[in-house]
């Protein structure tokens, strides 16, 4: 990506045991081995729930985490906010390491700079809405007046306007869920952690929320990561992925990437009931097509749209104008479509 990076992480190992530390030298995590080195410290009665993680996260990037439960998604993500202490490594937050700063440091950076949401709302019960998403701002010690208007911003962002006096018990799980992701957002932070928000709502809110949730990266543009061990999910909200298991990375790449070319069988079974129009792109129907005419006064979408978003506008006007970043490369049809799916499910045998 052209967008500098926001959040690197570069050779994190989180080991349990007694004596962690005596596998890595003055807390360097790379090795030359990290499967050889990683299978020694389990052979030593130690588990490896991180090893030799590396990744960057872009400005502006949707990056998302998954793996199956117990691939160590939810470890890495608790070491770039160190709520969970890294063995070895270093986090880089604008460059700076987050595990070089002391306690109280810290705690101004993530009170400062970093948002988190977590699949239990965790609301304070005792307080209404506009009191809990003001609450981190009443820790930076910002004055009632400043934080209710920065709370209110958030919260008729997330949709919840008129429901400020409201508790969490009076609360629908979805809203809960605006809520935290209110309180959130309410620091303004430079980066922003989620881990599977939205895995304990029911699918019609949990799509509804996945609808919110672009709406806001839309408007606020933030670096995100993302935890999430449903891969419809991440191929709907992904710019790139990466995926884990037994502790370390197995690929990263985009949504596209993986599913086209997967490194081994583990990231092909993520892919095994991805609809074809979920992956499947206007960008590729318009040049299948031979770019046909310019269709000046037909509804556009962009290349990269894929053909489930694509059908309605079809719906209604049979064809749309498909642009790229080099300009407009043609015109895609309802017919264009129905062919490639054909074809499409003809070659994966669907």
């Amino acid at each position: 990506m052209d967008q500098p990076v926001k959040l690197a992480c570069r050779n994190v190992w989180k080991v349990y045991g007694n004596h962690p530390d005596q596998f890595f030298e003055q807390g360097n995590g790379v090795v030359d081995d990290a499967s050889a080195h990683a299978a020694a410290i389990r052979d030593a009665g130690h588990i490896v729930a991180c090893g030799d993680v590396s990744f960057d996260v872009h400005v502006g990037e949707i990056f998302v985490i998954m793996g199956l439960s117990g691939s160590g998604k939810s470890t890495i993500v608790r070491c770039l906010s160190r709520l969970v202490e890294p063995t070895a490594g270093e986090v880089l937050l604008d460059g700076e390491n987050l595990l070089k700063k002391s306690s109280a440091e810290l705690i101004e950076i993530r009170r400062h700079k970093m948002g988190m949401v977590f699949q239990s709302f965790g609301l304070l019960p005792h307080l209404n809405v506009m009191d809990n998403v003001a609450f981190p701002l009443k820790l930076q010690g910002i004055g009632i007046g400043e934080r209710r208007e920065r709370a209110q911003r958030v919260i008729d962002l997330v949709g919840l306007g008129g429901r400020e006096r409201s508790y969490p018990r009076q609360l629908s799980g979805g809203q809960q869920q605006r809520v935290g992701i209110a309180r959130s957002l309410a620091v303004e932070p430079d980066i922003w952690f989620l881990d599977e928000p939205f895995s304990a709502l029911d699918p019609l809110i949990r799509r509804e929320m996945q609808n919110e949730f672009l709406g806001i990266q839309e408007q606020l543009r933030k670096s995100i990561v993302f935890i999430t061990h449903d891969f419809l999910e991440a191929l709907r909200i992904a710019d790139r992925m990466m995926i884990m298991k037994d502790g370390q990375i197995v690929q990263v790449g985009t949504p596209a990437e993986l599913i086209v070319n997967p490194a081994d069988d583990y990231v092909a079974e993520f892919t095994t009931d991805v609809p074809i129009t979920r992956v499947l792109t206007a960008g590729a129907i318009a040049r299948e097509a031979n770019g046909q005419g310019a269709g000046e006064d037909l509804p556009e979408v962009a290349a990269d749209c894929c053909v489930e978003d694509l059908l309605p506008a079809l719906a209604s006007a049979g064809s749309v104008r498909v642009r790229g970043d080099g300009g407009v490369l043609g015109v895609a049809t309802a017919a264009d479509v129905i062919r490639m799916l054909a074809r499409e499910s003809r070659a994966e045998g669907r």
